[in-house]
């Protein structure tokens, strides 16, 4: 008898648990489904021509569409994958679509004319015989780009600051920011190209440039809009103009600083690949246009993706030390 009410016991315990599990997402099965289906595509109907790694791309298709099975099937053991597949299935279930559409039009039918229409194979082979180069590419733009937008971020939120704080300063700096300011930067190429002695030291002042002029407005805007408020009570308690300056003024500006930082980094990035395709000849902007010259579009499509991947990157940890230090706004801008 107490054995049988034991084990109605571990009964009762389990049956707890399977009502505490969360359900499976019938999406995830489904785009199971359609990258097993993608890659059957892939490697069953045949090429208009031979292309290379063919094979490949349809196995790695068929791979993803297990593990998106084994998801489904284990997902429920794993809240947190349960959750994140759910969220993206959609996704899951539209990429092999679209990749199978690419493949069919490309590959297949010829319908997008090749070499300028690659199929998925065409990326993965450039991937697979130019990483070396796309690597150096990489490191030469985050290099760039890296010191462009810290002497750039440094000189605007040091300019912004003392604009908005003293009105000595903003004698001098509000007419050069309103004149100098809307010129787009990439019309400064020719002259800065021909002035700086290198065109590693043109490319980064042009960065720099880029990233200044909207961290500088927006700083100013930041400082300018602090609630006077806080100066007074900060006064009532003894603060000197150091302390309001470092321990008020800073901080209140702080959200319009980062919004500053954002609108700098597209700017920052559009120079540096615009600079690099014309002088500075290094980059994923010199890759992308060195692969447009031989019509190696697998290479160009390559570099894009890669170029998009990266900078869409660098943008979410921008937004993610803006949420680490402004903790109160956390979510307010998505990303």
């Amino acid at each position: 008898m107490h054995e049988h009410a034991i084990t109605g016991d571990r009964a009762s315990i389990l049956a707890g648990r399977s009502r505490h599990l969360p359900e499976r997402h019938p999406i995830v099965a489904w785009a199971a489904l359609a990258w097993a289906a993608a890659g059957a595509v892939t490697v069953s109907w045949p090429n208009i021509k031979d292309i290379a790694l063919t094979t490949h791309v349809g196995v790695g298709e068929g791979l993803v569409g297990v593990l998106l099975l084994l998801g489904f099937l284990l997902g429920p053991l794993l809240r947190g994958v349960n959750r994140w597949l759910g969220h993206n299935g959609p996704w899951f279930v539209a990429l092999p679509v679209l990749l199978s559409v690419w493949q069919v039009a490309s590959a297949k039918t010829g319908y997008w004319p090749m070499p300028f229409f690659p199929p998925p194979q065409g990326l993965l082979h450039a991937y697979v015989t130019d990483y070396p180069r796309l690597l150096e590419s990489v490191k030469a733009s985050l290099v760039l780009l890296g010191l462009g937008l810290a002497f750039g971020a440094t000189a605007g939120f040091l300019t912004g600051l003392a604009t908005g704080w003293t009105r000595r300063v903003s004698y001098w700096t509000s007419p050069l920011l309103r004149f100098v300011g809307p010129v787009p930067t990439t019309a400064l190429i020719p002259l800065v190209l021909f002035l700086f002695p290198s065109s590693f030291s043109a490319g980064i002042f042009l960065v720099a440039l880029a990233t200044w002029f909207p961290v500088t407005i927006l700083t100013w805007s930041g400082v300018a809009g602090v609630d006077k408020a806080y100066y007074d009570v900060a006064r009532t308690l003894g603060a000197d103009q150091r302390f309001l300056l470092l321990r008020v003024t800073v901080p209140a500006s702080l959200p319009h600083v980062f919004v500053g930082l954002f609108m700098g980094l597209g700017h920052a990035i559009a120079v540096l690949v615009v600079a690099e395709m014309i002088g500075v000849k290094a980059g994923l902007g010199y890759y992308i246009d060195w692969a447009r010259g031989w019509t190696a579009y697998g290479h160009l499509y390559a570099g894009l993706l890669v170029m998009a991947l990266l900078f869409s990157a660098l943008t979410t940890l921008l937004f993610r030390v803006r949420d680490r230090i402004l903790i109160w706004q956390k979510g307010v801008v998505q990303w």
